[in-house]
Protein backbone atom coordinates (compact mmCIF):
# COMPACT_ATOMS: atom_id res chain seq x y z
CA UNK A 1 0.00 0.00 0.00
CA UNK A 2 1.41 3.78 -1.24
CA UNK A 3 1.74 6.47 1.10
CA UNK A 4 -0.99 8.84 1.56
CA UNK A 5 -1.63 11.54 -0.49
CA UNK A 6 -0.50 14.34 2.00
CA UNK A 7 -3.01 17.78 2.98
CA UNK A 8 -1.99 20.65 0.75
CA UNK A 9 -2.91 24.04 2.16
CA UNK A 10 -2.44 27.59 0.25
CA UNK A 11 -1.93 30.42 2.25
CA UNK A 12 -3.25 33.55 0.47
CA UNK A 13 -0.95 36.57 2.06
CA UNK A 14 2.58 36.43 3.02
CA UNK A 15 2.38 38.80 6.28
CA UNK A 16 2.77 38.23 9.77
CA UNK A 17 -0.45 36.77 10.35
CA UNK A 18 -0.29 34.43 6.52
CA UNK A 19 2.86 33.43 7.91
CA UNK A 20 2.50 32.22 11.28
CA UNK A 21 -0.62 30.28 9.84
CA UNK A 22 1.53 28.84 7.10
CA UNK A 23 4.07 27.76 9.86
CA UNK A 24 1.68 25.96 12.09
CA UNK A 25 -0.08 24.37 9.67
CA UNK A 26 3.31 22.55 8.29
CA UNK A 27 4.55 21.75 11.68
CA UNK A 28 1.32 19.89 11.60
CA UNK A 29 2.46 17.94 8.67
CA UNK A 30 0.99 19.78 5.95
CA UNK A 31 2.28 20.44 2.23
CA UNK A 32 1.97 23.97 2.54
CA UNK A 33 2.09 26.85 0.09
CA UNK A 34 2.38 30.40 1.10
CA UNK A 35 1.35 33.16 -1.33
CA UNK A 36 2.95 36.70 -1.66
CA UNK A 37 1.51 39.84 -3.20
CA UNK A 38 5.09 40.42 -4.80
CA UNK A 39 7.50 38.19 -6.97
CA UNK A 40 10.40 40.41 -4.43
CA UNK A 41 8.17 39.05 -1.30
CA UNK A 42 8.20 35.66 -2.69
CA UNK A 43 11.94 35.83 -3.79
CA UNK A 44 13.28 36.66 -0.35
CA UNK A 45 10.87 34.18 1.76
CA UNK A 46 11.91 31.57 -0.81
CA UNK A 47 15.39 32.21 -0.20
CA UNK A 48 16.02 33.26 3.29
CA UNK A 49 12.81 30.34 4.67
CA UNK A 50 12.22 33.59 7.11
CA UNK A 51 10.07 36.17 7.24
CA UNK A 52 12.56 39.26 7.97
CA UNK A 53 10.04 41.79 7.58
CA UNK A 54 7.14 40.85 9.78
CA UNK A 55 8.16 37.34 11.65
CA UNK A 56 12.14 37.79 12.07
CA UNK A 57 14.08 34.76 13.78
CA UNK A 58 11.21 32.63 13.22
CA UNK A 59 12.43 29.37 10.55
CA UNK A 60 10.14 28.76 8.00
CA UNK A 61 9.43 24.75 7.73
CA UNK A 62 11.26 23.14 5.11
CA UNK A 63 7.45 21.68 3.98
CA UNK A 64 6.50 25.30 2.77
CA UNK A 65 7.14 26.27 -0.48
CA UNK A 66 6.07 30.04 -1.92
CA UNK A 67 4.07 31.68 -4.71
CA UNK A 68 2.52 34.41 -5.81
CA UNK A 69 -1.06 35.57 -5.28
CA UNK A 70 -3.13 34.24 -8.48
CA UNK A 71 -1.06 31.82 -9.84
CA UNK A 72 -2.41 28.35 -11.18
CA UNK A 73 -1.80 25.23 -9.26
CA UNK A 74 -3.20 22.01 -8.60
CA UNK A 75 -6.06 22.22 -6.60
CA UNK A 76 -5.97 22.48 -2.56
CA UNK A 77 -7.44 20.29 0.20
CA UNK A 78 -7.76 23.74 1.64
CA UNK A 79 -7.41 27.37 1.46
CA UNK A 80 -6.99 30.11 4.06
CA UNK A 81 -7.41 34.13 3.27
CA UNK A 82 -5.30 35.52 5.15
CA UNK A 83 -4.39 39.09 3.16
CA UNK A 84 -5.65 42.49 4.49
CA UNK A 85 -9.62 42.73 3.94
CA UNK A 86 -9.46 45.58 1.70
CA UNK A 87 -7.40 43.09 -0.77
CA UNK A 88 -10.21 39.73 0.07
CA UNK A 89 -12.27 40.80 -2.66
CA UNK A 90 -9.66 40.80 -5.22
CA UNK A 91 -7.66 37.44 -3.62
CA UNK A 92 -10.79 35.91 -4.20
CA UNK A 93 -11.37 36.96 -7.70
CA UNK A 94 -7.79 35.37 -8.36
CA UNK A 95 -8.28 32.23 -6.48
CA UNK A 96 -11.49 30.73 -7.72
CA UNK A 97 -11.79 26.74 -7.64
CA UNK A 98 -8.42 26.28 -6.42
CA UNK A 99 -9.61 24.55 -3.00
CA UNK A 100 -13.17 23.24 -2.37
CA UNK A 101 -13.14 25.08 1.25
CA UNK A 102 -11.81 28.69 1.99
CA UNK A 103 -10.77 29.43 5.49
CA UNK A 104 -11.21 33.51 5.98
CA UNK A 105 -8.07 34.26 8.65
CA UNK A 106 -8.36 38.05 8.23
CA UNK A 107 -10.34 40.50 10.29
CA UNK A 108 -12.34 43.17 9.20
CA UNK A 109 -15.09 44.04 6.97
CA UNK A 110 -15.58 45.17 3.11
CA UNK A 111 -14.54 48.67 2.79
CA UNK A 112 -17.17 49.25 -0.05
CA UNK A 113 -20.13 47.51 1.65
CA UNK A 114 -19.75 46.85 5.20
CA UNK A 115 -20.09 43.28 4.22
CA UNK A 116 -18.28 39.88 6.18
CA UNK A 117 -15.71 38.97 4.35
CA UNK A 118 -16.99 35.42 3.53
CA UNK A 119 -19.98 36.99 1.86
CA UNK A 120 -17.29 38.48 -0.66
CA UNK A 121 -15.57 34.62 -1.14
CA UNK A 122 -18.97 33.18 -1.36
CA UNK A 123 -20.03 36.04 -4.06
CA UNK A 124 -16.55 35.15 -6.21
CA UNK A 125 -16.53 31.33 -5.90
CA UNK A 126 -19.96 29.78 -5.04
CA UNK A 127 -18.73 26.35 -5.33
CA UNK A 128 -16.94 27.04 -2.61
CA UNK A 129 -16.99 26.35 0.92
CA UNK A 130 -16.41 29.04 3.40
CA UNK A 131 -15.32 29.10 6.99
CA UNK A 132 -13.95 31.19 9.19
CA UNK A 133 -10.85 31.31 12.16
CA UNK A 134 -11.00 34.03 14.62
CA UNK A 135 -9.54 34.09 18.35
CA UNK A 136 -6.68 36.10 20.57
CA UNK A 137 -4.16 34.70 18.05
CA UNK A 138 -1.29 37.19 17.89
CA UNK A 139 1.01 35.50 15.57
CA UNK A 140 4.42 36.05 16.91
CA UNK A 141 2.97 34.14 19.86
CA UNK A 142 1.90 31.50 17.73
CA UNK A 143 5.35 30.34 15.91
CA UNK A 144 6.72 30.39 19.86
CA UNK A 145 4.54 27.84 20.61
CA UNK A 146 2.66 29.82 23.16
CA UNK A 147 -0.19 27.85 24.33
CA UNK A 148 -3.90 29.64 22.18
CA UNK A 149 -6.94 29.12 21.48
CA UNK A 150 -9.12 29.92 18.32
CA UNK A 151 -12.92 28.68 16.89
CA UNK A 152 -13.47 27.67 13.58
CA UNK A 153 -16.84 28.37 12.19
CA UNK A 154 -18.96 27.14 9.40
CA UNK A 155 -22.30 26.41 9.16
CA UNK A 156 -21.22 23.05 8.06
CA UNK A 157 -20.38 21.43 10.99
CA UNK A 158 -18.17 19.17 9.25
CA UNK A 159 -16.63 21.74 7.53
CA UNK A 160 -16.14 23.08 11.05
CA UNK A 161 -14.44 20.20 12.35
CA UNK A 162 -12.43 19.37 9.25
CA UNK A 163 -10.89 22.99 9.74
CA UNK A 164 -10.41 22.54 13.56
CA UNK A 165 -8.50 19.42 12.79
CA UNK A 166 -5.78 20.86 10.26
CA UNK A 167 -4.97 23.73 12.45
CA UNK A 168 -5.47 21.93 16.39
CA UNK A 169 -1.90 21.48 18.09
CA UNK A 170 -0.79 20.77 21.53
CA UNK A 171 -0.46 24.29 21.88
CA UNK A 172 -2.93 25.72 19.25
CA UNK A 173 -6.61 24.82 20.99
CA UNK A 174 -9.59 24.89 17.96
CA UNK A 175 -12.90 25.10 19.04
CA UNK A 176 -16.41 25.14 16.45
CA UNK A 177 -18.99 27.00 15.56
CA UNK A 178 -21.80 27.52 13.07
CA UNK A 179 -22.03 31.09 13.80
CA UNK A 180 -19.84 32.44 11.19
CA UNK A 181 -21.31 35.49 10.55
CA UNK A 182 -21.01 35.92 14.53
CA UNK A 183 -17.28 35.07 14.51
CA UNK A 184 -16.52 37.02 11.83
CA UNK A 185 -18.17 40.19 13.21
CA UNK A 186 -16.60 39.82 16.76
CA UNK A 187 -12.89 39.46 14.92
CA UNK A 188 -13.27 42.57 12.92
CA UNK A 189 -14.92 45.25 15.61
CA UNK A 190 -12.46 44.34 18.49
CA UNK A 191 -9.92 45.79 16.24
CA UNK A 192 -11.65 49.18 16.40
CA UNK A 193 -12.10 48.52 20.60
CA UNK A 194 -8.40 47.85 20.57
CA UNK A 195 -7.68 51.35 18.73
CA UNK A 196 -10.12 52.71 21.51
CA UNK A 197 -8.22 51.00 24.34
CA UNK A 198 -4.85 52.36 22.96
CA UNK A 199 -6.55 55.75 22.61
CA UNK A 200 -7.84 55.79 26.47
CA UNK A 201 -3.73 55.35 27.03
CA UNK A 202 -2.40 57.41 25.00
CA UNK A 203 -4.13 60.20 26.41
CA UNK A 204 -2.95 59.14 29.92
CA UNK A 205 -6.72 57.86 31.02
CA UNK A 206 -6.65 55.06 33.75
CA UNK A 207 -7.91 51.55 33.48
CA UNK A 208 -11.33 52.44 34.78
CA UNK A 209 -11.25 54.71 31.19
CA UNK A 210 -10.47 51.83 29.41
CA UNK A 211 -12.37 49.32 30.87
CA UNK A 212 -15.71 51.17 30.86
CA UNK A 213 -14.64 51.70 26.97
CA UNK A 214 -14.02 48.28 26.00
CA UNK A 215 -17.45 47.09 28.31
CA UNK A 216 -19.68 49.52 26.45
CA UNK A 217 -18.13 48.49 23.36
CA UNK A 218 -18.11 44.83 23.86
CA UNK A 219 -22.49 46.18 24.07
CA UNK A 220 -22.49 47.41 20.74
CA UNK A 221 -20.59 44.44 18.90
CA UNK A 222 -22.86 42.21 20.33
CA UNK A 223 -25.99 44.43 19.04
CA UNK A 224 -25.02 44.72 15.69
CA UNK A 225 -24.29 41.11 15.80
CA UNK A 226 -27.28 40.47 16.63
CA UNK A 227 -28.54 42.91 14.15
CA UNK A 228 -26.97 41.33 11.40
CA UNK A 229 -27.89 37.84 12.25
CA UNK A 230 -25.32 36.35 14.51
CA UNK A 231 -25.84 34.81 17.83
CA UNK A 232 -25.22 37.45 21.09
CA UNK A 233 -23.38 34.52 22.98
CA UNK A 234 -20.29 34.02 20.35
CA UNK A 235 -19.36 38.08 21.62
CA UNK A 236 -19.01 36.28 24.96
CA UNK A 237 -16.21 33.40 23.52
CA UNK A 238 -13.45 33.19 22.04
CA UNK A 239 -13.86 34.93 19.03
CA UNK A 240 -15.42 37.82 20.70
CA UNK A 241 -14.67 38.43 24.77
CA UNK A 242 -11.19 36.34 24.40
CA UNK A 243 -9.96 38.39 21.17
CA UNK A 244 -11.37 41.85 22.83
CA UNK A 245 -9.39 41.08 26.20
CA UNK A 246 -5.86 40.34 23.87
CA UNK A 247 -5.66 42.73 21.66
CA UNK A 248 -7.38 46.28 23.89
CA UNK A 249 -4.28 44.82 26.44
CA UNK A 250 -1.26 44.09 24.15
CA UNK A 251 1.70 46.12 22.62
CA UNK A 252 1.80 43.50 19.98
CA UNK A 253 -1.22 44.40 18.58
CA UNK A 254 -0.73 46.71 16.20
CA UNK A 255 -4.81 48.30 16.68
CA UNK A 256 -3.77 49.17 19.71
CA UNK A 257 -0.63 51.00 19.19
CA UNK A 258 -2.39 53.13 16.42
CA UNK A 259 -4.90 54.36 19.21
CA UNK A 260 -1.94 54.87 21.23
CA UNK A 261 -0.31 56.79 18.72
CA UNK A 262 -3.50 59.19 18.25
CA UNK A 263 -3.82 59.47 21.79
CA UNK A 264 -0.22 60.98 22.38
CA UNK A 265 -0.97 63.38 19.60
CA UNK A 266 0.30 61.86 16.43
CA UNK A 267 -1.64 61.92 12.86
CA UNK A 268 -2.71 58.90 11.57
CA UNK A 269 -0.09 58.69 8.67
CA UNK A 270 2.23 58.91 11.52
CA UNK A 271 1.12 56.22 13.62
CA UNK A 272 0.41 53.79 10.44
CA UNK A 273 4.02 54.40 9.54
CA UNK A 274 5.56 53.22 13.15
CA UNK A 275 4.21 50.37 12.92
CA UNK A 276 4.95 49.21 9.04
CA UNK A 277 2.01 46.89 8.76
CA UNK A 278 -1.81 46.99 7.94
CA UNK A 279 -4.24 48.05 10.71
CA UNK A 280 -7.17 46.06 10.14
CA UNK A 281 -9.22 48.10 12.67
CA UNK A 282 -8.63 51.68 11.18
CA UNK A 283 -10.60 50.54 7.51
CA UNK A 284 -13.20 48.67 10.18
CA UNK A 285 -13.95 51.38 11.71
CA UNK A 286 -15.40 53.40 8.87
CA UNK A 287 -16.96 50.16 7.13
CA UNK A 288 -18.57 49.46 10.88
CA UNK A 289 -19.66 53.11 10.80
CA UNK A 290 -21.82 52.01 7.58
CA UNK A 291 -23.14 48.78 8.30
CA UNK A 292 -24.78 50.34 11.29
CA UNK A 293 -26.54 53.10 9.36
CA UNK A 294 -27.74 49.99 7.39
CA UNK A 295 -28.38 48.06 9.97
CA UNK A 296 -30.53 50.92 12.24
CA UNK A 297 -28.20 50.66 15.30
CA UNK A 298 -26.12 53.26 17.09
CA UNK A 299 -22.97 53.13 17.69
CA UNK A 300 -21.60 55.89 19.84
CA UNK A 301 -18.34 54.24 20.61
CA UNK A 302 -16.95 52.39 17.57
CA UNK A 303 -18.69 56.23 15.55
CA UNK A 304 -16.56 58.22 17.91
CA UNK A 305 -13.56 56.18 17.09
CA UNK A 306 -14.48 56.72 13.36
CA UNK A 307 -14.54 60.18 13.41
CA UNK A 308 -10.88 60.36 16.04
CA UNK A 309 -9.75 58.37 12.51
CA UNK A 310 -10.98 60.51 10.25
CA UNK A 311 -9.55 63.69 11.81
CA UNK A 312 -13.33 64.65 12.77
CA UNK A 313 -12.91 64.60 16.49
CA UNK A 314 -9.88 65.11 18.77
CA UNK A 315 -9.33 62.24 20.79
CA UNK A 316 -10.20 64.60 24.13
CA UNK A 317 -13.16 65.82 22.53
CA UNK A 318 -14.60 62.42 21.59
CA UNK A 319 -14.14 61.01 25.09
CA UNK A 320 -16.18 64.06 26.31
CA UNK A 321 -19.14 63.50 24.20
CA UNK A 322 -19.34 59.99 25.07
CA UNK A 323 -19.29 60.92 29.00
CA UNK A 324 -21.82 63.93 27.98
CA UNK A 325 -24.68 60.66 27.16
CA UNK A 326 -27.51 60.67 29.36
CA UNK A 327 -27.38 57.41 31.37
CA UNK A 328 -29.51 54.74 30.66
CA UNK A 329 -30.24 51.09 31.28
CA UNK A 330 -27.93 48.51 31.12
CA UNK A 331 -29.30 46.07 28.75
CA UNK A 332 -27.91 43.53 26.44
CA UNK A 333 -29.29 41.77 22.92
CA UNK A 334 -30.95 38.47 24.08
CA UNK A 335 -30.33 38.68 27.58
CA UNK A 336 -34.03 39.77 29.80
CA UNK A 337 -34.08 40.97 33.34
CA UNK A 338 -37.01 41.05 34.71
CA UNK A 339 -38.12 43.85 37.36
CA UNK A 340 -38.86 41.09 40.06
CA UNK A 341 -35.06 40.28 39.76
CA UNK A 342 -33.81 43.68 40.72
CA UNK A 343 -32.99 43.98 44.54
CA UNK A 344 -33.57 48.04 43.96
CA UNK A 345 -37.28 47.39 42.63
CA UNK A 346 -38.43 43.96 44.29
CA UNK A 347 -40.78 44.56 46.82
CA UNK A 348 -40.42 43.16 50.40
CA UNK A 349 -41.86 39.64 51.04
CA UNK A 350 -44.91 39.59 52.60
CA UNK A 351 -45.93 37.94 55.51
CA UNK A 352 -48.75 35.48 54.79
CA UNK A 353 -49.06 33.43 58.38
Amino acid sequence: MGNPKPFRVVVWGAGSWGTALAVLLARNGADVTLCGRTCGDVSALGSDHENRRYLPGCEIPANVTFGLIGDRHEPFDLAVMAVPSDGVAETAQQTVGLAPVVVIASKGLDPATGDVLSALVERADPCATVAGLSGPNLAVEIVRGVPTVAVAACPDAAVADAVARAFNSPWFRVYTSDDLVGVELAGALKNVLAIGAGLSDGLGYGDNTKAALVARGLNEMTRLGAASGARPETFFGIAGVGDLFATANSRLSRNYRVGHALGEGKTLAQALAEIGQVAEGVGTARAARHLAELRGVELPIHRAIAEVIDGTFDPRHAVSLLMDRLPRRETWPGVTIEASESPLTTSAPQNHA
